[in-house]
């Protein structure tokens, strides 16, 4: 089921590390012990998270603080429904990708996959490797397998459309994965799920790259301000992780609150988004 190189992951797995040793020390960690923890040279880890993530390592330890999520709640929120009257549609950005989507019908939805053919494939990711699967209409799931390991990750996606046909085809699917792990180009989404999760999957695509909002602005945005919690579980059940961008949902305290693939990759991908945020709006 699972092919593995010696790269796969390769950038996530020091990332993580890096992570660990962080909320071991603290702020006060410098670049050269933080880099002589991980067994690298200051220069070589200068290299590979300015190849990665655009910045510099000193900067990126700065987006891998637990207080990150706090800052960005500060400095990048975003209020979802000023977002729908100014005329955003349901396309999403990251950075240079496009996202076109389109939702199953609740009849469908209730038919828990019958007479729908879904490929999956395993694919690596800047976030380790990745399960993704999808229909002749777009991607309709995309779980992170870093933190709960390969078999867990198959098997949470597969239950979701118990009566679907499943068809391992990752050639099917290759044009739709490299558009998103580029971010270049354009991928289609068909968003699987009840009518309310897709609302709230729908909100989540409003929330540019780089940028945060809160569970109770999402619940405000679709007008069900009381159903935070509701709210909440339907992020949780997002299938698409980073392209349908549930990491970008905190509580309103500043707390990362859940994520369905493991908190780690959360963070990963806050920071990932902010570094290249940064490296971009520099390079303007």
């Amino acid at each position: 089921m699972l092919s593995q190189t010696p790269e796969t992951g390769y950038h996530y797995n020091v990332m993580r590390r890096a992570i660990e040793l962080i909320d071991a020390a603290g702020p006060g960690l410098s670049l050269n012990d933080l880099a002589t923890q991980m067994g690298m040279s200051p220069a070589h880890f200068q290299r590979l998270f300015s190849q990665w993530a655009g910045v510099s390592p000193k900067r990126y330890q700065q987006y891998l603080t637990l207080d990150h999520a706090k800052t960005l709640l500060r400095d990048n929120m975003t209020t979802l429904d000023v977002s729908h009257q100014v005329g955003l549609s349901g396309n999403g950005r990251l950075h240079d990708l496009f996202i076109r989507w389109e939702a199953m019908s609740p009849g469908e939805y209730a038919r828990a996959g019958d007479g729908l053919n879904i490929f999956w494939g395993w694919f690596d990711s800047p976030f380790d490797q990745a399960l993704v699967m999808g229909t002749s209409k777009g991607l309709c799931g995309l779980a992170f397998a870093a933190e709960t390991g390969p078999e867990a990750a198959f098997q949470d996606m597969f239950s979701r459309w118990p009566k679907a046909k499943f068809t391992e085809d990752p050639i099917m699917l290759r044009p739709l994965v490299d558009a998103a792990f580029t971010q270049k180009g354009e991928t289609a989404l068909h968003m699987i799920g009840a009518p309310f999760q897709i609302k709230v999957w729908e909100a989540l695509l409003h929330i540019p790259s780089g940028h945060v909002t809160t569970y109770s602005e999402i619940a405000g945005s679709i007008g069900k301000p009381k159903a935070v919690r509701a709210v909440g579980t339907a992020v949780g059940r997002n299938p698409v992780s980073w392209l349908i961008p549930c990491h970008r949902a905190l509580r309103k305290s500043g707390a990362l609150g859940g994520y369905h693939w493991g908190l780690p990759v959360k963070r990963a991908l806050l920071a990932y988004e902010s570094a290249r945020a940064e490296a971009e709006s520099n390079a303007a």
